[in-house]
């Protein structure tokens, strides 16, 4: 696939392009061996052109080793992306703008990781000139300059991971630095928060319109993602008559069975989708617009909505103080309370997680768990030594304490919102 010669002490070197051209690079003076190791990356990297593939991790890092001189050559031949455009800030406007195909939310994030590149490193700085050892030090700069906690770190640490594998990918550099960097998320149970349905109650009473109803109680009662589930929210998607609902999920629909679920229309959703339908009513004209292609959520919530600050303002209204994640915490609270009563598969099928990732994310410890368990006797055995306990009392002591729990209890009759300001829960993201 490649040839050399030698004419006058200096090697040349030719190769057939995949577009049939024949292209040169003189090597200059160098020895045999060197330029048969140069013979031989330049046939694996025409090789890789011609399977569509690209070249093996040796030969990249072979190119990331080059002389300038000589990579300069290779690059003009087209075996490899020229040196002079590989500085930083170019290099990331560069990749992010190809990446017409990630959510607006990666978008942001991926900016946000930019940023910290660029304020580190500088606009100019050559890629190749970063090492494992500069990646290892931007790391703790992330700790220690911008004050950052160690998951939104471990964020940004993979996202340049992932920046710069491409940068390896496209023959720009030998060896990724960033790889050995911690790029996991962890659960964090410092900024875990369990919301009641007490202080739900007061908040609902904040909103200050239906649609801000809708928006709270859709993520702490459905357990919805907010706001992009909200958003995809239609009211097609809303089976009254079988008591479910459709969710949309535009964050794993890349995942296998991941663009939808189905939750149940819990009891405490039901009075405020239907308040919110009624009002929809009132002004919809049928012969206009089908009405299963009508968003629920009408007004006040867009993607670029500013929705955590607006509704920090509610809490504070509602006599609370504002807590950690603000709305992954309502899904949180609401998979930690579905998991009293439903079994784990069927919990974060609702939610839209894994078993693992509800563990290390979601489920919580509540003041409640240790209350009750400071209240109810161990499960041991009776004065004459034997499991005599009435089945019927120990059915009726579990139903009244998981009424209890969820908040169930002491609804008045007639009262459609029960004594927690919402649809009294009977069974169930």
């Amino acid at each position: 696939m490649a040839s050399l010669r030698k004419d006058d002490g200096r090697w040349i070197l030719q190769f057939i392009t995949p577009d049939k051209r024949r292209r040169t690079v003189r090597l200059g003076e160098i020895s045999k061996r060197d330029a048969q190791t140069v013979k031989g990356h330049v046939e694996a990297i025409v090789a890789a052109a011609f399977a569509g593939n690209l070249p093996p991790d040796e030969t990249a890092r072979w190119l990331g080793r080059l002389a300038d001189a000589l990579h300069e050559k290779l690059a003009r031949a087209g075996l490899t992306a020229p040196r002079d455009s590989t500085t930083l800030k170019p290099f990331l406007d560069a990749y992010t703008a190809k990446r017409g195909d990630v959510k607006d939310a990666t978008t942001v994030n991926w900016g946000h990781t930019k940023r910290n590149l660029i304020a580190y490193f500088g606009d100019e700085k050559p890629l190749r000139e970063i090492t494992e050892g500069d990646a290892e030090d931007w790391r703790r700069w992330l700790f220690t300059k911008e004050k950052l906690a160690e998951n939104t770190v471990n964020k940004r640490c993979q996202n340049a991971k992932q920046f710069f594998a491409y940068a390896v990918r496209k023959k720009l550099l030998a060896e990724n630095p960033f790889v050995a960097l911690k790029g996991s998320t962890r659960g964090n149970p410092k900024r875990f928060y369990f919301l009641t349905r007490q202080d739900a109650e007061k908040i609902l009473k904040a909103c200050p319109t239906l649609e801000w109803k809708l928006i709270f109680a859709l993520s702490r009662f459905g357990g919805l993602r907010c706001p992009s589930e909200h958003l995809a929210l239609k009211w097609g998607d809303v089976d009254w008559e079988n008591g479910r609902i459709t969710v949309h999920s535009p964050k794993t629909e890349h995942h296998p069975g991941g663009d939808a679920r189905v939750i149940p229309l819990f009891p405490e959703l039901r009075p405020i989708l239907q308040a919110a339908l009624d009002v929809l009513l009132e002004e919809f004209d049928p012969k206009e617009n089908r009405l299963s292609e009508q968003p629920v959520i009408r007004r006040g919530c867009d993607s670029k909505t500013n929705l955590r600050t607006q509704f920090q303002r509610i809490i504070k209204r509602a006599g609370l103080e504002p807590w950690p994640k603000l709305f992954q915490n309502l899904r949180s609270t609401r998979q930690t309370e579905l998991a009293e009563e439903f079994p784990a598969h069927v919990v974060c099928k609702w939610i839209g997680n894994s078993v693992p990732v509800a563990a290390e994310h979601y489920l919580q410890t509540t003041d409640e768990h240790f209350s009750r368990a400071l209240q109810n006797p161990t499960h041991g055995l009776t004065e004459s030594g034997g499991n005599e306990q009435s089945a019927d009392s120990d059915a009726h002591g579990k139903t009244q304490e998981n009424a209890d729990s969820l908040g169930c209890s002491g609804v008045a009759a007639g009262d459609p919102m029960g004594g927690t300001g919402f649809e009294p829960v009977t069974s169930t993201v």
